[in-house]
């Protein structure tokens, strides 16, 4: 049997092995014996990261997830076959390794995905983290990387008592929407020789990991650019009414690319990099050449800064501390099943009706997030022709095909979403006969709308109308029968969001009714 991420089983050659070697006694050790059992405790520590790396890129359909998995167990077994042999070294050492492997690996293919558990189990953040946070966390390339690039003081301190305690539960998000994008995300870092926890410091701190964050001063999506800042990186508007800023793997791509051209202007400097990203290039590179370089706790340095980019630069590289070391603070992170998959759409629908048709599927606030993040170009209230395509999760298309495209569930999610707020609204007056619509749905645009009774085209309104409270685009065009695209085309609305406001003027154009 290969020995495999995916299976038990293949951890009993290396289990007979670590229960036929006696424990050799470690008293009286000499110094070179000390030393060759501390880098041998590291060599295990080092594959047992790597170990827990190769199981998140098995969860996520990785294929080179395997290879990882079978390269690391090989690397336990050279350690404890080296163990055997060398003074001092303790096997229960290396078995306690290997029983924490038995265990996630078990947990992980025991692993309930019905539709009953309401809130999702907390973990150890060590054995779900990438770059195995914890203990291996501290051996492994990207944590080694990172913590020699950054300072730990004071001001980092406060950062990571802030994000354990009034942004806890920020930070917890921003977790939870990281794992379900890592996919999207991560690469980009990785090419760019950048460490991922650099990457998730600043998206929680930009965002939340929310990707349709915009700011007062223009930035939006993940990373937070701005329209000329993304414009040089390639972001923005691509034609068909999308702005790729609000896309996850468009944004890292360009955050990597931004970070590595302020690193190589301003020294390699993490701290001073990131004052950049915030308080403006401009900005850090006067204050970078006028200083001669010096670092950005230098108080000379530190002053010129804004007090926002001040706060900014020691909380992201805390946000960043925590996401490799959260076993150390206590921090635990919930488990998500976020292995990427494509749902292509049976009939017409929407973000909002999805998120209600799907339910919690075990998950603490469901999956509007999850949808939107995933499918930025898409209004959550937008309804979406069949046969469109969103990226979702595997656990995702299950339960959209057990719950949205018939039943019970399926149908009062569609009538919630199609609920119009002013039709509750009483109005005196004299009683007149409606008839009701023939069709509740919304064409396509370019399409061309026809009465039953005739089979000609009917006949389009073009009167005005003021938009009420809690209305949107979609809410209307359903109200008035209109042709989504035509209706905003007239109206200069922009999509895909579809932006109104109550009290706006519309020209009904494209409206039957």
């Amino acid at each position: 049997m290969s020995r495999s991420a995916r299976f038990p089983g293949a951890f009993a050659p290396l289990a007979l092995l670590l229960l036929l070697i006696a424990p050799l006694d470690a008293n009286a050790l000499s110094r070179r014996d000390q030393a060759a059992v501390d880098a041998l405790n590291q060599r295990m520590a080092s594959a047992e990261g790597k170990y827990r790396e190769a199981m998140v890129q098995v969860r996520n359909a990785d294929p080179d997830g395997q290879r990882q998995a079978d390269s690391a167990l090989e690397d336990m077994e050279d350690v404890i076959a080296a163990c055997g042999k060398q003074r001092g070294c303790s096997v229960a050492t290396q078995l306690a390794a290997f029983k924490r492997l038995l265990k996630a690996d078990a947990d992980a293919q025991g692993g309930d995905d019905g539709d009953t558990t309401l809130v999702a189990e907390p973990i150890d953040a060590a054995s779900d983290v990438p770059a195995a946070a914890g203990a291996a966390a501290l051996l492994s390339p990207d944590g080694q990387r990172f913590v020699k690039m950054v300072q730990y003081n004071p001001a980092v301190q406060a950062g990571i008592r802030r994000w354990l305690t009034d942004m806890r539960v920020a930070l917890i998000q921003s977790h939870e929407n990281y794992q379900y994008m890592r996919h999207l995300m991560s690469p980009a870092f990785q090419r760019n020789g950048l460490p991922e926890a650099l990457l998730f410091g600043i998206m929680a701190k930009e965002s939340n990991g929310k990707v349709h964050v915009g700011s007062r001063a223009g930035a939006v999506g993940p990373m937070q650019f701005m329209p000329a800042t993304g414009r040089r990186f390639g972001l923005g508007p691509d034609g068909t009414g999308f702005d790729t800023r609000y896309d996850p793997r468009a944004s890292a791509d360009a955050a990597a690319s931004y970070l590595n051209e302020r690193f190589a202007s301003l020294n390699n400097n993490i701290e001073m990099s990131l004052a950049a990203y915030n308080g403006g290039e401009g900005r850090a590179a006067r204050v970078f050449r006028d200083s001669g370089g010096r670092n950005f706790w230098d108080a000379d340095v530190y002053s010129q800064f804004p007090p926002e980019t001040r706060d900014y630069v020691p909380m992201v590289i805390a946000a960043a501390w925590l996401y490799l070391h959260p076993k150390e603070y206590g921090l635990s992170f919930p488990r998500v099943d976020a292995r990427p998959a494509t749902l292509r759409l049976t009939k017409p629908s929407s973000i909002y009706q999805l998120t209600i048709c799907m339910g919690n599927g075990g998950t603490r606030d469901g999956y509007m997030r999850v949808l939107r993040n995933l499918n930025p170009r898409y209004e959550a209230d937008s309804f979406l022709p069949a046969g469109t395509a969103l990226n979702v999760t595997t656990k995702m298309t299950g339960l959209y095909n057990r719950w949205c495209t018939q039943g019970p569930r399926a149908e009062l999610a569609r009538t919630l979403v199609l609920s119009d707020p002013q039709s509750a609204i009483v109005r005196m007056g004299p009683v007149e006969t409606v008839e009701p619509p023939v069709s509740t749905f919304v064409p396509a645009a370019g399409a061309v709308t026809t009465t039953v009774a005739t089979g000609k085209p009917a006949p389009l309104s073009t009167r005005d109308y003021q938009v009420q409270g809690g209305e949107t685009l979609t809410s209307i065009a359903q109200k008035f029968e209109c042709d989504m695209g035509v209706l905003a085309k007239a109206n200069g609305i922009a999509a895909p969001r579809f932006t109104i406001q109550p009290g706006q003027q519309l020209k009904l154009a494209g409206c039957r009714n």
